[in-house]
């Protein structure tokens, strides 16, 4: 049985715009593994989170392919691309939309509500993922308790919870300062390994390049470039290669 988790098949996404077409998403093809981490990166316009709400199927293409865990979206109604994305999906955006009457605890947990797998174990599971992004202390608070860069990792948690296919992060380091946002997306890889799943990240910070698999650049809604080599990938991220 393959691995590829996630397969992008000479995907477009085009958009009219005082009479004329924008390519957004050029073209573009790619696949990623379970348990592999993936960082997509390029300049603002790049097509890097239109790809990516395509990715989270929250946006139709234009045309081409998106598979996940071998289910093409395309061939789906809404009503099962729906349950898709809160079965094989975690995603996290800038926005990280949490609830806000909600405590952390509950808002990780409303995934595993959603699809019908809250239990005590699941609970216990949710705890020690919210421990692991620094968050112990935080369980009972609301969002409105915590600073931007907690209430990130919140939703980087309940992103994680349900063990998704595929896990899609937006920018999700953006509010926190440099420290934690080494921490955080150091664990987030470390999960990513752990539990098997396809993790992509988009970021405009490369340093956090360190801590992928593989880095996928865009430009003008193309893939540009794909580094693979860890040691391309490190100098890429500005690390010093030991």
């Amino acid at each position: 049985m393959s691995n590829i988790a996630l397969e992008v098949r000479d995907l477009v996404k085009s958009f009219s715009l005082d009479g004329a077409t924008i390519q957004a998403v050029d073209n573009v093809s790619f696949q990623v593994r379970s348990g592999e981490f993936v960082a997509l990166v390029g300049p603002s316009g790049s097509g890097k989170t239109t790809l990516l709400s395509i990715l989270a199927a929250l946006l139709s293409p234009t045309s081409g392919q998106v598979l996940i865990d071998g289910q093409d979206l395309a061939k789906m109604n809404e009503r099962e691309r729906v349950k898709l994305r809160r079965e094989k999906i975690g995603f996290t955006f800038q926005s990280n939309n949490l609830i806000p009457f909600l405590t952390a605890r509950e808002n990780v947990e409303y995934m595993l509500r959603l699809n019908g797998a809250l239990n005590h174990g699941s609970r216990i599971r949710s705890d020690e993922l919210l421990a692991r992004l620094g968050l112990a202390e935080r369980l009972h608070n609301l969002p409105a308790q915590m600073s931007g860069g907690q209430q990130q990792r919140v939703a980087i948690a309940r992103a994680l919870i349900h063990n998704p296919a595929v896990v899609l992060a937006d920018e999700p380091t953006a509010s926190l300062d440099t420290e934690r946002a080494f921490q955080v997306v150091e664990t987030f890889a470390n999960l990513i390994h752990e539990n098997g799943r396809a993790g992509i990240i988009v970021t405009h910070d490369l340093r956090m390049c360190q801590f992928v698999d593989r880095v996928l650049q865009m430009r003008d809604g193309k893939l540009v470039r794909i580094i693979e080599d860890k040691n391309e990938i490190l100098e890429f991220a500005g690390a010093a290669v030991h």
